[in-house]
């Protein structure tokens, strides 16, 4: 055509930002799903109508995939973490940071959740009865918990069959279903991969093979969140249809008590400890907001963890070599929300609808529990295991959990989000009090080109170099960091 550019390309359709569309999957997941509970089942009155299944299907859909790549992603991203730490001067500081953070952020988010149980009185303010009480399946006590440690195989897999009746005259029907231990899984990376580096120089194939390993199921992981607006979509309307108002209305007081919770741990605490820190509180939510979206919507801090390892080294600076180690093991172990905050209202909860009076002893082994023990909840959705296992150690009446069960979905959600900001916040405040925190990149932090390939983005800081002589490095074209005044450590 006149006056065309045939040299010129054509242009491409420009989507919004990942962070934009898992909103307006949100949005569009709310109304799909009051919609299909205003529809109603069909004639029978129990079987679905179709778009309740349609929901039930993409959101289940999503939530499988992601799963299904859960045990090789643990596997070799603990084993390449592990191996990363070769390269790094100062590990096993790095390492003990990591974990003292850890326990400092578990510590006053419990404290929080013990203040708001004492203050809110659920249990008291609460219109369930005893009558529905009962004890979950799944239950966790401390032996179950160290003998959970022990991997039966290699794998961390493990399979249970259940008989169900057949037709009248028939045999039983068996199915058989395999599951996966992320802890046992967690325990077999970390023996080989220390293993590997004891090893030496024989071990190097092994470790460029589980590199290339990581990057191919990293690669098939991106697929999968790519469909992530559209799993929110399914997960978000189905949750409305699953419980619209009304299991919220016997609990509203204990969901707000743990919401408000959540909301003062996100955006009190943390902030708190960033600006101590000297860090921009609004760079901080600008670059990990993406993972923590996610995270809201799949309620699975492992499923989230290639967004959070992502955006921690990408949009916050936090050098890859410390980044692959702390942030695979925050996604097994850091748990604000589902250890922290959610057992300890829970617990108060418990007691109260019981008539049970918890002791200060009692309350200090609700911390205890949540500080130590937050490791049992593993990153799969859910937190009954955990409370369970504060339960028990208290001594209150497992049977209390059951009358939780109802609106756990909805609540761990937010826990989940907090629980993957945390796992986001505890490298980036190490990284700043040992130096390696690249500021001028924290502070340009962006959600934008989430996707791009890494070839692309920008190499990391070696850990145990500054900032300032990292940027110089990467080329006089680029502005140095500006110098961080000394931090106390």
């Amino acid at each position: 055509m006149p006056g065309t550019d045939p040299a010129r390309p054509p242009r491409r359709l420009r989507l919004p930002s990942f962070s934009v569309q898992v909103v307006l999957g949100l949005v569009l997941g709310v109304l799909l799903g009051w919609a299909a509970l205003a529809i109603g089942p069909q004639a029978d009155g129990e079987t679905p109508n179709g778009l309740t299944t349609t929901l039930a299907t993409i959101g289940s859909s999503f939530v499988t995939l992601l799963r299904a790549v859960v045990p090789p992603l643990i596997f070799t991203a603990i084993v390449a973490s592990i191996a990363n730490l070769r390269s790094v001067t100062n590990a096993a500081r790095l390492a003990g940071q990591t974990l003292l953070w850890f326990a400092v952020t578990a510590a006053i988010t419990v404290v929080i959740g013990i203040g708001l149980g004492l203050l809110f009185r659920p249990g008291t303010n609460t219109g369930v009865s005893l009558d529905d009480a009962y004890e979950p399946s799944r239950t966790g006590t401390w032996l179950d918990f160290l003998q959970g440690l022990i991997p039966a195989n290699v794998l961390g897999l493990g399979a249970s069959t259940r008989l169900e009746d057949g037709a009248e005259g028939a045999l039983p029907v068996a199915s058989t279903s395999i599951s996966f231990n992320v802890l046992q899984i967690l325990v077999v990376a970390l023996v080989i991969g220390i293993a590997a580096l004891k090893s030496g120089d024989k071990a190097d194939a092994f470790l460029a093979f589980n590199r290339s390993a990581l990057a191919i199921v990293q690669k098939v992981l991106w697929w999968i969140i790519r469909l992530a607006p559209l799993g929110t979509l399914g997960l978000v309307g189905t949750a409305i249809v699953d419980y619209g108002w009304s299991s919220l209305g016997s609990l509203a007081w204990f969901a707000v008590a743990v919401y408000v919770g959540l909301a003062i741990v996100l955006f009190v605490v943390y902030p708190v400890l960033l600006r101590a820190h000297g860090l921009s509180v609004l760079s901080y939510f600008r670059g990990a907001w993406p993972a923590i979206q996610l995270a809201f919507v799949s309620r699975s801090s492992i499923g989230t963890l290639p967004v959070t390892q992502r955006v921690t080294e990408r949009n916050l600076g936090v050098p890859r070599e410390y980044a692959s180690f702390a942030v695979p093991l925050g996604a097994t172990t850091k748990m604000d929300g589902c250890a922290s905050i959610y057992p300890a209202v829970s617990a108060i909860f418990v007691a109260q609808i019981f008539g049970i009076d918890l002791s200060v002893t009692d309350y200090l082994l609700i911390a205890f529990v949540s500080v130590v023990g937050s490791a049992a909840t593993a990153g799969l959705t859910g937190a009954v295991v955990m409370l369970t296992l504060t339960l028990s150690t208290v001594g209150l009446p497992l049977a209390g959990v059951g009358l939780l069960l109802a609106i756990d979905p909805i609540l761990d959600m937010g826990r989940t989000a907090v629980n993957v900001a945390g796992q986001v916040l505890v490298p980036t405040i190490v990284a700043k009090r040992e130096g390696i925190l690249d500021v001028a990149k924290y502070r340009s932090a962006s959600a934008e080109d989430l996707f791009g390939d890494d070839e692309s983005a920008e190499q990391a800081v070696p850990a145990g170099t500054d900032a300032a002589d990292a940027a110089g490095e990467r080329g006089a074209s680029q502005a140095p960091a500006e110098p961080e005044p000394a931090t106390a450590r």
